[in-house]
């Protein structure tokens, strides 16, 4: 049984910087691509950003471009979200997911909460 196990979240002041990370257990094979994901109040889920396994490619949403940077080490499983000048409509829980290639698995974290102050 995969699991995803997120870590980092907290509250900061607006400018400040968090580190997530996620790592996941229970074997992980054709790995294709990982992702962060957030949800504040009242909101849907959206994307923060995504990488690929193989390549590294990375994409990210408009809001966070220049401030937020994922990386991944492949040989842990695990990512990483480095959030920088945070402002306070950062403010979500925020998901990691794992997807496999040919859609074999999509596995979600528990949500870590990020919160940030003004």
């Amino acid at each position: 049984q995969v699991q995803l196990v997120e870590s980092g979240g907290g509250l900061v002041q607006a400018g400040g910087s968090l580190r997530l990370s996620c790592a996941a257990s229970g074997g992980i094979s054709s790995l294709n691509v990982i992702g962060w994901y957030r949800q504040a109040p009242g909101k849907q889920r959206e994307l923060v950003a995504t990488i690929t396994s193989g390549a590294g490619s990375t994409n990210y949403a408009d809001s966070v471009k220049g401030r937020f940077t994922i990386s991944r080490d492949v040989a842990k499983n695990t990512v990483y979200l480095q959030m920088n000048s945070l402002k306070p409509e950062d403010t979500a829980v925020y998901y990691c997911n794992f997807k496999g290639r040919f859609s074999r698995y999509d596995y979600w974290g528990q949500g870590t909460q990020v919160t940030v102050s003004s």
